[in-house]
Order: C-alpha cells, then sequence, then structure tokens
C-alpha cells in the first residue's frame, strides 16, 4: 500500500502543478458577429473585449478604465478620444480576420462606421460596425469566414446573432444564436431567408456542451459528487473516508443512474436560476456567486470525507446548482439573454449541459467502478477530495478577495491549448 500511496502522492504532486486554479470559469471567451438585415441594405457589427483586443494586437489599454461604475453606466457610448488613435488598426484587424460574400454577388467590401464601446459588467467591447457594400437587394444567404482571436486564443467562440432580419420575420432578437465559429470550423453559410430556429437551437446545445467542458469548477464539483458513486458508507459516525468503511456497490445500474440522479438534479438548480436571471428577477454580484461556487466544491469534497447524513450528494447538488445556474448566466451574460427567442436559447444551453455532464460522467464513472473493490479506492476519495478542497479555497480566495494569484497567466494558457486539443480528438471542437 505504501507504493499506491506514493504513486498517489506524485500524481496530486502533479496536478497542483498543472492544475489552472485561477482560470476564469464563467469568463465569455467569446467574441460576436451581429447581422442586421434591412430592406435594402445589411449591417453588422463585431464586437471584441478590449482585454482580447490587447491580446489580438498587442495594445495597451486598461479596460478597468472604462468599466461601468453602475448599472446606470451601462451600455453604448461614442469611443474615447484616446481610442481613436487604434481605429484604424482595429478595422484591419477586422477586415483580415472576417470575410463575408454571398452566392449571388460575390464577396462584399465593408464600409465602415463609427466604432463604439459597450460598457457591461462583464466587459467592456470595442464595436466595430460596418455596412455590406454591393447589396442591391438582400440575398438568401451570405457566406461567413470568421477567425478572430482564435490564432491567440484557441478556446475562444465567435457568436454570430441575427439581430433584425424581418423577411425572416426575426425582429428583435439578441439571445439566439445562428452560428457558432471555431478554430476548427471558421466558415459557415447564415441563411437569411428563414429564421433558422432548429439551427439557433443547436448552436446553443453544442454552446452549453462546450462551456461545461471549459467551465472547470462545473466540472471539479460533478467529480466530488461523482467520487462515492460507486461505494456506499457503512454507518459509523464521525470517521474519515479513509478509515475502511466504505463497501462498493454491486450493481453497474443503480450505481450509474443514480449518479444521471444527480447530475440531473443539477441541471434541474441550475436551470432555475439560469432563468430567474434571464428574466431579471436575480441579479447577484458575479463576485458572490463565483466565491460560492468555490465553496460548493469545497463542501461537496468534504462531505467524501465526513458527511453530515446520509447520500448527501442529492440534496448539494441541487443546493449549489442554483449557484452554478448564475454562474452559467455569466457565461451567456447581458449579451444572451434577451430577445423573442429567449425561452429557446435556454433550453439549448442547458440541454448542451445535461448531455456534456452525462458525457464527463460517461467517460469517468467506468473507470471507478472498476477501482471500486480495490483496496486504493478509499485512498483516491480521501486525497482526492482533499486536493479538490485545496483547490476549491484557492479559487474562493482569488475570486472573494479580487486578486490573481502567481503563474495564472501561464498556467490558463496550458489548459486552453490542452482542452483545445482535446476538443478536436473527440470532435467537440
Amino acid at each position: 500500500m505504501k507504493t499506491y500511496l506514493k504513486i498517489l502522492a506524485a500524481f496530486m504532486l502533479l496536478l497542483l502543478i498543472v492544475m489552472p486554479f485561477s482560470l476564469e470559469a464563467h469568463a465569455p471567451d467569446q467574441t460576436y458577429l451581429y447581422v442586421r438585415v434591412y430592406q435594402e441594405r445589411i449591417e453588422c457589427t463585431v464586437e471584441i473585449k478590449l482585454e482580447d483586443l490587447n491580446k489580438a494586437l498587442n495594445l495597451n489599454i486598461d479596460p478597468k478604465k472604462y468599466a461601468p461604475e453602475s448599472d446606470e453606466d451601462e451600455g453604448l457610448q461614442p469611443l474615447p478620444e484616446e481610442l481613436k488613435i487604434y481605429r484604424a488598426q482595429v478595422e484591419a484587424y477586422v477586415l483580415e480576420r472576417v470575410g463575408i460574400s454571398s452566392p449571388k454577388y460575390g464577396k462584399h467590401a465593408f464600409k465602415f462606421m463609427e466604432p463604439e464601446l459597450l460598457l457591461l459588467e462583464m466587459g467592456v467591447y470595442w464595436e466595430t460596425k460596418f455596412e455590406l457594400e454591393n447589396v442591391q437587394d438582400i440575398p438568401d444567404a451570405l457566406d461567413i469566414r470568421y477567425e478572430v482571436m482564435f490564432d491567440v486564443d484557441p478556446i475562444q467562440r465567435g457568436m454570430t446573432v441575427v439581430g433584425h432580419n424581418w423577411k425572416a420575420g426575426i425582429v428583435n432578437n439578441e439571445s439566439m444564436t445562428a452560428l457558432v465559429f471555431s478554430p476548427g470550423d471558421t466558415q459557415q453559410q447564415l441563411s437569411l431567408t428563414d429564421a433558422s430556429l432548429w439551427k439557433g437551437f443547436k448552436a446553443m446545445v453544442g454552446l452549453g456542451m462546450w462551456h461545461i467542458w471549459i467551465g472547470l469548477d462545473h466540472i471539479l464539483f460533478l467529480v466530488a459528487l461523482v467520487l462515492p458513486s460507486v461505494v456506499r458508507r457503512r454507518r459509523k459516525e464521525g470517521e474519515l473516508a479513509l478509515s475502511q468503511t466504505w463497501t462498493p456497490v454491486e450493481s453497474f445500474k443503480s450505481a450509474f443512474f443514480y449518479i444521471l440522479k444527480i447530475v440531473t438534479l443539477f441541471t434541474i438548480a441550475h436551470s432555475i436560476t439560469l432563468s430567474l436571471a434571464a428574466l431579471g428577477i436575480i441579479d447577484l454580484s458575479s463576485r458572490i456567486v463565483e466565491s460560492i461556487i468555490a465553496l460548493s466544491i469545497a463542501l461537496a469534497a468534504y462531505l467524501n470525507l465526513r458527511p453530515l447524513f446520509n447520500r448527501s450528494e442529492s440534496f448539494i447538488a441541487f443546493a449549489f446548482g442554483l449557484f452554478h445556474g448564475l454562474g452559467f448566466a455569466s457565461v451567456l451574460g447581458e449579451k444572451g439573454l434577451g430577445g423573442e427567442y429567449m425561452t429557446l436559447s435556454l433550453l439549448g444551453f442547458n440541454v448542451g449541459v445535461e448531455l456534456g455532464q452525462i458525457l464527463i460522467i460517461c467517460m469517468v464513472f467506468p473507470f471507478l467502478f472498476l477501482l471500486r473493490r480495490t483496496k486504493l479506492y478509499p485512498y483516491i476519495i480521501f486525497y482526492g477530495s482533499i486536493l479538490l478542497i485545496i483547490i476549491a479555497f484557492y479559487w474562493f480566495v482569488e475570486r472573494f478577495f479580487e486578486i490573481n494569484l502567481l503563474a495564472d497567466d501561464y498556467i490558463s494558457w496550458f489548459w486552453r491549448k490542452s482542452t483545445n486539443k482535446i476538443m478536436h480528438l473527440i470532435g467537440l471542437k
């Protein structure tokens, strides 16, 4: 057993070195292309966060200088004078990274309009606005090439939203994403003759799956819940998990469906708060929400060591799933929860999160089931839970006190590169 412990200790140390503790699990990591189709013209807007512009163009803009101080300060404002020196550089970048053509007219040139800043709590966005030239009448489709940020940040996604298209019955849409671009999928066609609700719904399902995969705190919360699913504790109050109080479950089916129930409770809970946030009924500070999410991981892991009551996983999954839902709301943010298609967007996103969670469970659960009878498994639960608690409190300190601890930039870059490669390997690019 000492050999097992040495191997496990080495593995834990490796995780401590490479784990991206400070990764902001709910940062949108998205740029946006808004398309508005009118009777005789097509207007577009590319929205990029100032932090992303700094990375893409090696600028030195201080986003905090332009951040809104209150809800009343949010919204569009003219581009400040000191930022106008970057306008030509940003427009050249958009021209290089975005191309739009149509089968009817070929490639469309861009007629740039005055840029603006969009001030939101989730970040400050540079809005590059342009009208498509050579549009004599509205074509049936646009062929779009979109590569914004993909070379410097492979986790980024490009969200295309048709904000207005009377011909297709879209009048006030800020929520239904029509297309999602990724580093492995930069060329797509946008139909302008129908609302493409099914296509938009599928895009939101994919977005939900993607964000559960890159949302490391959600994954670790699930891990904390899954670890005890293949064993049952013999009731000896006060004993830690490392003591030999665990007995393996006999049935794969019963254990698997039990953990699916836990995951579904989690989904139901976060769906409730995500919807309430969309309706504006709940509006909590992201600092508080993110801090509570970190604590939820610590509590779920602690209950693996010393349970407060039998089968506490169900209660924890639902109770803290409510806060995870508010975390998902910050993923969609103020930019993705309004308009006529809010219901479909929320449904698609939640379906995607559930599918993503089930996929994670299907990958992890069989290995845990095979290990459940070994003498090593109590140590996996014990030391794995301790590691989760350490990670959770690391996150809590960062999020609650709003500090950035050492080595974060490198670790975040490593995680993004690794995650993107994994997504390509399994086809979720």
